[in-house]
């Protein structure tokens, strides 16, 4: 399935039924009053967050939802029938945004919130609630009010408890196929990663936690260059920021340059990313030069811990998946304080 998250949509609630002009006509009764019943409500555009969509992608296809028009009343009294509501499934953690300005409307970060997008307009009333003891015979009845309309822009961040970056090919999609059951793209180039994939990750028996694999950050992603950019907003709903380093890519004259460029995009992008707890772990410890390569890390940062692994052998993924689990579960608390 094609990931989609993002897609601009024009919505449009139901206009209100108009009230109906009547008057009794019935034998023996001669002078029959006013009668005429109310018009319908028009329908209004819901939007709901539900954990059974996961992408934007029916909004690629189909942009234009309007809600149902409200019928007009009738004789004897008769309300007319209401315009049927229409709600709009998308996944938890879409903003909703004005198209035109880029003002957020709504951020529908959790199963089961609902916003009202476009309230449907009222239905008019019928000639029967104008009469009275100086107008005995309105001919009159109100129009149904319109309905609203707007252009809104549906932007998703994903949600997941930790979220893997770092540059293209360090080893970020082989690492959540091992760590759970995602079955990435993999190969042996750049930008094989062309979308998130979420995983759930098994701490336990019964604890779990969801990992994020993101597509790879270069320098100047924050300013628009290569895939990143689009994709660094889904790391401001992760709890945790796991910094995947390749030890066959670091320079021997600054062996924390790598980290140190990756969290400047991540500052420039949104500085309270900073803010998040994160962890450093090493990837590709099978290969030559590995172990040099770590042992330079840990002198150039030495107040940094790091979490080498390999996912080709296996080695340190254990001591990894719990790492991670202990620093979301901190998250976790931490963010049931606030």
């Amino acid at each position: 399935m094609k990931f989609v998250d993002q897609a601009k949509i024009f919505v449009r609630s139901g206009h209100g039924g108009a009230g109906c002009v009547s008057f009794r006509r019935e034998k023996y009764i001669p002078r029959g009053g006013p009668d005429g019943g109310d018009g319908g409500k028009g329908g209004s555009v819901v939007a709901e967050a539900t954990g059974q969509k996961d992408t934007l992608l029916r909004f690629h296809y189909n942009q234009h939802f309007v809600a149902g028009n409200g019928r007009p009343g009738g004789g004897r009294n008769k309300t007319g029938e209401d315009g049927e509501d229409l709600v709009i499934s998308v996944p938890p953690g879409t903003l909703i945004k004005d198209a035109e300005t880029s003002e957020l409307i709504v951020d529908l970060a959790s199963p089961g919130d609902v916003f009202v997008l476009c309230k449907g307009g009222r239905g008019g009333q019928g000639n029967a609630r104008f009469a009275s003891s100086t107008m005995r015979t309105p001919r009159f009845a109100q129009p149904g009010e319109e309905g609203e309309e707007k252009r809104v822009l549906l932007e998703l961040r994903l949600l997941a408890d930790a979220a893997l970056v770092g540059y293209p090919n360090v080893g970020k999609s082989t690492l959540i196929s091992r760590l759970s059951a995602a079955k990435p793209k993999i190969a042996d180039y750049e930008f094989t990663t062309l979308a998130p994939n979420l995983g759930v990750v098994s701490a336990g028996e019964e604890d779990t936690y969801v990992l994020a694999d993101l597509p790879g950050l270069v320098d100047g992603a924050s300013k628009g260059l290569g895939l990143g950019f689009r994709f660094l907003k889904h790391v401001s709903r992760t709890g945790v920021i796991v910094h995947v380093l390749d030890p066959g890519r670091l320079d021997p004259e600054n062996p924390g340059k790598d980290l140190e460029k990756i969290t400047k995009e991540l500052k420039n992008y949104d500085p309270g990313l900073l803010k998040k707890p994160k962890l450093v772990a090493m990837g590709k410890m099978d290969l030559e030069g590995a172990d040099a390569a770590l042992e330079a890390f840990r002198k150039a940062k030495p107040r940094t811990p790091v979490y080498p692994f390999s996912s080709g052998t296996g080695k340190g993924l254990k001591e990894l998946r719990f790492a991670l689990w202990r620093a979301i579960g901190l998250a976790r608390e931490k963010s049931a304080a606030s």
